[in-house]
């Protein structure tokens, strides 16, 4: 497939605005129970806002996507039947949420909504953080489900597909935290920081993963097949055409297989172990969480174009050269 780089961008930015709100709320949540000291209405208000730009960022690349902008709001009534439709939904419910999350804490405006009797008090940021986790995770499906469910691209028709769009957006938006945590409040960027290393290291298997299952492929349709020709050797000279059409442009990437073997290993140190590194060495140098970030992100991007490009439609069968 050819990759969208409106897509990619849109995919990344939200992916690492879920990550950055879960972490946020993570640390909210143990600092309730008392395992973390908890921190200012103003930390957990500005990293949801931080959280907000990027999901802003995300929306605004979305609409390059478009061919008509201004009926981009009919991309949600097929919300029964299509995951695009359904994460057309789900994307502003979570930035909704997000800025109230970081309105409360802002305005202080936190009345109790339950109470325990030991004395534990649930106010409206915790009730908010619960509904936008839920909402950051229905997100992540619906993000990968427009991708896994369609069975006639088997590299992407895989589990794989949805637990990686989590694992990397919430390694992103956790190695973000960290980065966040170290320039606000020091003392508690260790704790993103180990969290950043472990789901890191959880994507980088989910993503070997899903290349060893995509390597292991075997195709089901051949040339022979695809024009109903049984001779052995068939080879496509020439589409018919002057030049290219929407099949060679919109199906296909455009780049050679020495390009598609070079960029793998790129993407794997880029995502996954230079932030492992740099991580790790967070952990004495602060400053590099957010060396860490943008090396990871600029990884995710590549990453991304990868997944979009190892895709092969089942057309190109056809559809091989321009002639």
């Amino acid at each position: 497939m050819k990759p969208a780089y409106s897509v990619i961008f849109l995919t990344t930015l939200i992916g690492a605005a879920q990550g950055l709100f879960l972490a946020l709320f993570t640390h909210q949540s143990y600092a309730l129970f008392g395992l973390l000291p908890m921190q200012s209405d103003a930390f957990y208000g500005y990293g949801s806002v931080l959280a907000l730009i990027l999901l802003a960022g995300g929306l605004i690349a979305s609409f390059f996507h478009l061919g008509r902008p201004e009926r981009a709001w009919r991309s949600a009534t097929q919300w029964r039947t299509s995951w695009l439709s359904r994460e057309v939904i789900a994307l502003p419910a979570f930035m909704g949420l997000t800025f109230l999350y970081a309105a409360v804490h802002l305005t202080g405006y936190k009345p109790v909504i339950w109470a325990l009797p030991g004395g534990m008090v649930f106010d409206l940021s915790i009730v908010l953080g619960a509904i936008g986790t839920l909402l950051a995770f229905t997100l992540f499906v619906c993000t990968g489900m427009i991708y896994a469910c369609l069975r006639f691209l088997r590299e992407w028709h895989s589990p794989l597909t949805v637990i990686n769009y989590m694992l990397m957006g919430s390694a992103s938006g956790f190695t973000l935290a960290a980065f966040y945590a170290a320039m606000t409040t020091p003392s508690q960027a260790d704790f993103f920081g180990g969290w950043a290393i472990i789901i890191t290291l959880l994507a980088l298997l989910g993503r070997i993963a899903s290349l060893v299952r995509n390597a292991r492929l075997k195709a089901t349709s051949t040339i022979q097949t695809a024009i109903g020709v049984k001779h052995p050797r068939i080879v496509q000279r020439s589409q018919g055409f002057m030049g290219g059409s929407f099949n060679t442009r919109e199906f296909f990437h455009g780049k050679s297989d020495a390009f598609l073997r070079a960029i793998k290993p790129a993407f794997l140190l880029m995502a996954f172990v230079a932030p492992l590194v740099l991580l790790m060495a967070g952990m004495l140098t602060p400053s590099l969480f957010g060396v860490a970030f943008i090396v990871q992100y600029a990884g995710l991007l590549a990453e991304r174009w990868f997944f979009f490009a190892q895709a092969n439609h089942p057309q190109n069968l056809y559809y091989q050269t321009v002639g």
